[in-house]
């Protein structure tokens, strides 16, 4: 399943939706944004600042791949997280602020992957502190699929707080090849 259309594809599929998250987040007032709503990250806010905390250790990670992915760059003057539950940001238009310059740069990080690159395993350290040895290809499915999931939860709190973002399937990005 993975090559490298796949990755820009998965890439403009993010972009896409946390735009259209963060407009319908935008449309709350803060005090909605940071209510406890029992979920995982507990918040609206609580639950866009995981997404941020998780990209970021991701692409720092990826950032060490033999590639080099110079792209990755700019993700390196972001916030360093130490916790998966860290509140980078306490307002929304900070969040997406680094939110559109941490898109822009997957967009053009998924553009630099080759099909060659995806074969090769990445060593990292996990976030418990352990070193881990992955097939990168594998990562970079786990990385889109956990913004979908908790872009998921953010989704469903945000219907829960009175704002729909509308459509949200991949497919809408897939163009249509009929005859």
């Amino acid at each position: 399943m993975t090559e490298p259309r796949h990755i820009i594809l998965l890439a403009q599929y993010n972009a896409w939706m946390n735009t259209k998250v963060l407009d319908a987040a935008a449309r709350l007032p803060a005090k909605a944004l940071t209510a406890d709503r029992g979920a995982f990250f507990r918040s609206i806010l609580g639950t866009m600042n995981h997404l941020m905390v998780a990209d970021l250790l991701w692409l720092r990670r990826f950032r060490t791949h033999p590639a080099g992915y110079a792209t990755l760059d700019p993700v390196m003057d972001l916030p360093v997280p130490t916790r998966l539950d860290e509140a980078l940001y306490s307002d929304l238009a900070s969040l997406a602020a680094d939110r559109q310059v941490m898109d822009a740069t997957i967009g053009r990080w998924a553009a630099s992957v080759r099909a060659c690159d995806l074969n090769q395993v990445l060593t990292y350290t996990s976030s418990a502190g352990r070193t881990c040895a992955r097939r990168f290809g594998d990562l970079i499915v786990h990385f889109f699929n956990h913004q979908t999931h908790h872009r998921g939860q953010a989704t469903t709190l945000l219907i829960q707080a009175g704002q729909d973002v509308g459509v949200t399937d991949l497919v809408a990005l897939i163009p249509d090849e009929a005859p």
